[in-house]
């Protein structure tokens, strides 16, 4: 009996303790914790986000490359969509009920309770109009969005553009993106995303029945603000990079330039640009991408780091670094140029058969003679007899390697290009292991064959060779945000095995080819440009191919230029290369003694000729529409003849089921 009294005791107890505990709890969430009233008021409060300013963009002497804009969004709720005037929101926004029904088509398909984007990019004169307004309309909101400008319209491939964020993005962004947020879609916008982007803040407004803001709720206490995205200070000289832009108009190609002593990249130029205000988001940015994705030309290809092409004759001082380094030769190996190279049961030209007689490195380079680098990549080749030609082979490819050929630089932008250094198992493969031998694959020892490189490798090689015998990582942001923080890679040498000592006897082969060689007519005035001209043999017209670096001494700039099918390299890479040199050494362009001017090259249209290749189906189909319009005029011809003759005539019997057009 006192057992059952003792346990009805302890119940009790923890009855009442529950109660207890419950009653505390409760007034706790009533009276001590709002934030629980925060959530019971949720169909009083209206939330809004708000958008940070993403970072803006500038060049080395933070001259503004991009910055915002503000725009305004409408967004809409569809089940919160009730008893509007239709007709009164479509002229107030400038669209047609048919779009109207067309745009809330696609919010119900995306979600009839979350919000998601309806019209976009509205003026601030018309969002000053539509907001006193908007009350009227339940269910759409505006959302104030910054979006990108140009200043200067430059550098587009380098910027590269914003957009709106697609499903796999937003997927993959663990809850950060949503429907209608914009993203960094190319260039420097996508690689440093995270950083130019900030973070986004939160509004709570109280609202009464009819949606109409009537303050913050709890004074604030629950709102975040927006955090603008970091500020990014580039490479890029926009001085250079404007006149690199002009060089090259109507053009097809590249230049490249970097500061030695860095790795940072001074200029950033493909050809043919675009206006990159062009693919600002808003009504006209598909027609545009439309345009220039079709554009035969590929505005949108980054050529400076996507384009491949042979190095051609700019490739022969890094040959010649590395057979002297191999102890193959010194610079006082010579060769007798009759104009040729007999490379087994081969003969080899020189351009235009040129006899060059007999040659040093120095003269050799100066001259660019074929015949020397052949001889030169013979002997790297054949020094451990033709049945090792694997073997070494592979050593010479593991030498030009390290110049950067053949591999990804890792460029802090998206989409770089490995380029071609091709290896031995691709020749087992081609003629069988043990069927080729040096002679077979000579051209590569005067960078043709199957070398080829992005004008960026050939640049960097030329900031190598202008710091005897090392590089920095190139890149395109110097810093990030206020502190100036830059990666720990681009800070460290990368060394390419070369001893110093030998650069000079290639250097100074490479100032003769600008002071009285190849590239003699794009010699400037008080710099000492060091440099080699390239002509790259390709299916069509040669590319003009030229890389330098100036001055001599303490060197503040590597070039690499590219134009696509026009000639020597001394005609039209060479001149571009020394007016961008003399631009950033001195900020102005001299008289030269060759008579050479920059607005002549401006002016030049080089482009090549497209030609649409048409299928035979195409072309079937073609002549069939020609035949049959053809048959429509006779028809009414016949028909109108006959006509001012008051009679009545029949067609022919294959005009029969032709029916003219109004417009015929």
């Amino acid at each position: 009996m006192n057992n059952f009294f003792e346990r009805r005791y302890v119940i009790g107890g923890i009855f009442i303790t529950l109660i207890l505990v419950l009653l505390g709890r409760l007034f706790y969430i009533q009276i001590i914790d709002d934030k629980y009233l925060f959530y019971a008021k949720k169909n009083a409060i209206r939330q809004e986000i708000l958008f940070p300013d993403r970072g803006p963009i500038l060049d080395r002497n933070e001259k503004l490359l991009v910055q915002n804009q503000l725009v305004y969004d409408i967004t809409v709720t569809p089940k919160d969509v009730k008893g509007i005037d239709t007709v009164e929101f479509c002229k107030l926004i400038g669209i047609t009920k048919e779009e109207f029904a067309t745009k809330i088509e696609k919010a119900v398909k995306y979600s009839r309770n979350l919000e998601s984007p309806f019209d976009k990019q509205l003026s601030p004169q018309l969002y000053a109009s539509l907001q006193e307004r908007m009350s009227e309309f339940s269910g759409f909101k505006v959302v104030p969005h910054p979006i990108r400008i140009y200043p200067d319209s430059a550098a587009a491939q380098f910027l590269g553009f914003i957009g709106e964020a697609s499903e796999g993005v937003i997927a993959k962004s663990g809850g950060y993106y949503h429907r209608g947020d914009y993203v960094g879609i190319s260039g420097v916008e996508k690689a440093y995303e995270s950083v130019l982007r900030g973070q986004r803040g939160v509004r709570n407004m109280m609202v009464d029945s009819r949606g109409i803001a009537k303050g913050h709720y709890a004074n604030g206490a629950y709102d975040t603000v927006a955090i603008s995205g970091e500020r990014l200070i580039s490479s890029l000289d926009l001085r250079i990079q404007k006149l690199g832009e002009k060089l090259m108009q109507n053009k097809v190609g590249s230049i490249v330039a970097i500061e030695p002593s860095t790795g940072e990249i001074l200029a950033f130029v493909s050809s043919p640009t675009y206006n990159p205000n062009l693919m600002v988001v808003g009504p006209a940015r598909g027609g545009n991408y439309k345009e220039l994705d079709t554009d035969p030309y590929k505005p949108f290809l980054i050529r400076p780091i996507m384009g491949t092409y042979p190095p051609g004759s700019s490739f022969k001082p890094l040959s010649a670094l590395i057979a002297m380094q191999e102890g193959i030769i010194t610079p006082q190996t010579t060769y007798n140029c009759p104009g040729y190279y007999q490379a087994g049961n081969r003969r080899i030209p020189c351009f235009h058969h040129e006899r060059h007689g007999l040659v040093n490195l120095s003269s050799a380079v100066a001259e660019s003679c074929n015949g020397y680098f052949d001889m030169v990549f013979e002997k790297l080749i054949n020094r451990n007899g033709a049945k090792q030609t694997d073997t070494t082979f592979t050593l010479w490819r593991n030498n030009v390697a390290k110049f950067g050929l053949g591999s990804r630089l890792d460029l802090d932008l998206p989409g770089e290009n490995s380029g071609n250094l091709p290896k031995a198992k691709f020749y087992d493969k081609l003629y069988h292991r043990g069927g080729w031998r040096s002679s077979t694959v000579i051209s590569l020892g005067i960078g043709q064959g199957e070398l080829s490189a992005t004008p960026l490798q050939l640049a960097n090689i030329e900031a190598t060779i202008a710091n005897h015998g090392f590089y920095y990582k190139p890149h395109l942001i110097k810093s990030i945000g206020s502190k100036r923080i830059i990666k720990q890679e681009y800070t460290l040498k990368n060394y390419v095995g070369i001893d110093a000592q030998y650069f000079e006897p290639v250097i100074d082969g490479m100032q003769r080819v600008v002071d009285a060689g190849t590239a003699a007519g794009a010699k400037i005035p008080g710099i000492i440009m060091c440099g080699k001209t390239g002509t790259a043999q390709v299916s069509g017209k040669d590319n003009s191919v030229f890389v330098a670096f100036a001055p001599r001494e303490n060197p503040k700039i590597a070039i690499a230029v590219v134009v696509e099918n026009s000639g020597q390299g001394a005609t039209w890479a060479a001149p571009i290369a020394s007016f961008i040199v003399e631009k950033y050494l001195r900020d102005s362009i001299s008289r030269r003694p060759s008579g050479i001017e920059p607005e002549y090259y401006m002016n030049a249209n080089l482009l090549p000729e497209i030609i649409n290749k048409i299928s035979p189906a195409q072309k079937a189909k073609a002549d069939s529409l020609k035949k049959l319009k053809a048959d429509s005029i006779r028809k009414k011809a016949v028909i109108k003849s006959a006509a001012k003759k008051n009679k009545t005539v029949t067609a022919p019997k294959h005009m029969a089921a032709i029916k003219p057009k109004d417009d015929e």
